[in-house]
């Protein structure tokens, strides 16, 4: 489980808290066993609530918009998708001692996926390729545009140069940087995306990613949820895939060279502003970090 405290307004969240809102709010759900899910995300709290609820509460009460967005959008995005998404079922208000508003969402099984947990890492690559282009291919009228709520994932590149640069300047003992601004500068030149803004999850990373069996299973962690380049759901193929895998993603995924460019100097830029920030409070999230920029800087060279 992560530290406590990532945030300088991270909010105090306990099982006490979680026990106390639902009695307040939804108390016909009382009775259920309350755990709390162990995981490095950053911007919930997770707890398991009986076999078949989780509840999301926000660290930080400037990602409460992100509730009103899951509410509005997953319902609708769901029986369109080839994979399980956690559906909403409840919207928690703010309460005395937690001033966000707060979910309750069906449960989904599975593990996070690594490489080692997938039967067919290629298998997988093309199935998750085949769900973003689905979920690209439904209607975004109305979408929300990247902004705060969502991170900026799905904002133009240029847009992100001033603190891609800045992380970089924080890292200097941490990372080659001379290796990472080449590479931020040659992806930093391509052109942008000029077509019309697509749904995009906004943070496909291996937590995010749930396996079964072997198999991909679903797709949880909607808070990067907007409409904008599809470029930002190609981040699988520097934080989870690998060389054969990360070749039949690009097959699978079937991209122009240039949003290809622009999705691995997203992965740069997420993996660099992450580092330092991250680096003494969440250990999993740095040690993705590293392996991102290892694996952006190997594909450059291959490239």
């Amino acid at each position: 489980m992560c530290p406590e405290k990532m945030h300088v307004d991270q909010l105090d969240i306990d099982v006490s808290l979680v026990r106390r809102l639902l009695a307040e709010q939804f108390p016909h759900w009382t009775d259920l066993p309350i755990v709390r899910v162990k995981s490095a995300g950053t911007e919930n709290a997770i707890y398991r609530l009986g076999d078949d609820l989780a509840i999301r509460l926000p660290y930080r009460p400037v990602n409460t918009t992100q509730v009103d967005k899951a509410h509005r959008w997953l319902p609708l995005l769901s029986p369109h998708l080839p994979l399980p998404i956690p559906v909403p079922v409840a919207k928690g208000t703010p309460d005395e001692g937690y001033p966000s508003q707060w979910s309750v969402c069906r449960w989904l099984p599975g593990e996070n996926v690594t490489l080692d947990r997938l039967v067919d890492p290629s298998q997988a690559a093309k199935e998750l390729a085949k769900f973003i282009h689905t979920l690209q291919q439904i209607d975004s009228s109305g979408g929300p545009a990247p902004g705060a709520h969502n991170f900026f994932r799905g904002i133009p590149l240029a847009d992100r140069d001033g603190y891609t640069r800045a992380a970089i300047a924080k890292s200097t003992s941490l990372v080659d940087s001379d290796a990472v601004t080449t590479a931020w500068e040659r992806d930093l030149q391509t052109p942008a995306w000029g077509e019309p803004p697509v749904w995009i999850h906004g943070d496909l990373a291996p937590d995010n990613l749930l396996a079964l069996s072997g198999q991909l299973s679903g797709v949880i962690d909607w808070g990067g949820l907007a409409v904008g380049d599809p470029a930002t759901e190609l981040l699988p193929a520097w934080n989870l895939f690998q060389h054969e895998s990360r070749d039949a993603f690009r097959t699978e995924i079937d991209v122009d060279d240039a949003t290809w460019a622009r999705g691995r100097g997203l992965a740069l830029s997420v993996a660099l502003v992450a580092l330092p920030y991250y680096l003494e409070t969440n250990p999993i999230i740095v040690r993705w970090a590293r392996h991102m920029i290892d694996e952006v800087l190997e594909d450059h060279e291959r490239n």
